[in-house]
């Protein structure tokens, strides 16, 4: 079960571009039969579905997992004069702007792209980067413990902070984790600029446990977890996915009839990845084939089960567990990547002062 858990939220990193570090005179030569896409380490699709692309296409697909999703995105800014490859995936709506601000990506429309649901298209007019999936950040919570101790699991933000809940939610670090800055971002949605910190402040009294990231929050601190089990866990309530139910069902031996964790729909944010085509790619025809297949039908279908994520294209099937057991947040929290671009380092300054210190 992977997760992008960290993002690089570099207070004061103030990144710059490096200037070119070698030639691109070759880029859009688009002669290489080796196209190669950069990754977080949650990338993953079916062997066949891959190798089918590069049966049709004639394109080898050479996957560069560069680290959790903020690590990935620095790097590529960084490197985007001589780039380690010629397709980028990954970049979600938290850092988005980061992305498009230091000229990360080309412009290219990838073909099925009015196939994509509408509310997911952005960047319309000069088509830089391309929606491929979404998810919704929400706490989870464990059945057993809420059904053991007949207390009605908790299913907004606002009950979160009720005295019922003291000491049962474990969330990410802001500064650290993308569910955990997601989370962050919820609140600011749900409670406005004026309202978040406040909201933290009640969340902090009531005994709300930070941790670094997604793996040790979930897998270590959460009782409704597999993995919380085995480790005894004493948190009945995470920061986490709306498809991380369906996963403890999916991954379970035997498989239960019910999943063993909820969803509180009232706390999720929507986060969006995309992909785009990089600035000064070699192998620009092969990038924009990958583009097109990572939109296209076959790959749109697959991924779900691989990175537990809702594909965006219209046409696509979603798996029956994602929708008897993950269903997506019908009212989520979101904000503009704007509205992110502008206040996002702010308010993980201003979190960190507030609740880790």
């Amino acid at each position: 079960m992977t997760k992008r858990t960290t993002t690089a939220v570099v207070i004061g990193l103030g990144l710059v571009t490096l200037s070119a570090c070698g030639s691109s005179d070759s880029a859009g030569a688009g002669d290489s039969k080796t196209v190669t896409l950069v990754s977080h380490d949650s990338w993953a699709v079916s062997k066949s579905v891959l190798e089918d692309f590069e049966k049709q296409s004639g394109y080898k697909v050479r996957v560069l997992k560069d680290g959790d999703a903020g690590q990935a995105v620095n790097k590529a800014i960084l490197t985007k004069d001589n780039p380690q490859g010629d397709v980028f995936f990954g970049v979600d709506n938290t850092l988005l702007s980061r992305a498009l601000d230091n000229g990360l990506f080309q412009s290219y429309e990838a073909k099925g792209s009015d196939q994509i649901v509408q509310q997911y298209r952005i960047d319309q007019d000069r088509h830089r980067v391309t929606p491929i999936d979404s998810g919704d950040i929400c706490v989870n919570y464990d059945k057993a413990y809420f059904s053991k101790h007949k207390l009605a699991p908790p299913a907004s933000f606002d009950d979160l902070i009720k005295p019922a809940y003291k000491n049962l939610l474990v969330t990410e670090n802001a500064a650290t984790s993308s569910p955990g800055l997601g989370f962050l971002l919820g609140t600011a949605a749900k409670y406005g600029d004026n309202g978040w910190q406040d909201y933290w402040k009640k969340l902090k009294a009531n005994g709300v446990k930070v941790v670094d990231g997604w793996e040790q929050a979930y897998n270590d601190e959460f009782s409704g977890s597999a993995g919380g089990k085995k480790a005894k866990a004493d948190r009945p309530l995470v920061v986490s996915y709306a498809s991380s139910p369906p996963a403890e069902v999916i991954y379970a031996d035997p498989k239960p009839k019910t999943a063993p964790t909820g969803v509180a729909s009232g706390t999720c944010f929507r986060q969006v990845e995309y992909a785009g085509l990089l600035s000064n790619a070699k192998n620009t025809k092969g990038g924009k084939a990958l583009l097109d297949f990572l939109i296209g039908v076959k790959f749109q279908n697959d991924m779900p089960l691989n990175m537990f994520v809702y594909p965006v294209r219209e046409t696509a099937q979603v798996p029956e567990e994602f929708v008897k057991f993950g269903p997506q947040a019908k009212d989520p929290e979101t904000l503009a990547p704007a509205k992110i671009a502008a206040n996002r380092d702010q308010w993980v300054k201003s979190w960190t002062s507030l609740v880790l210190k």
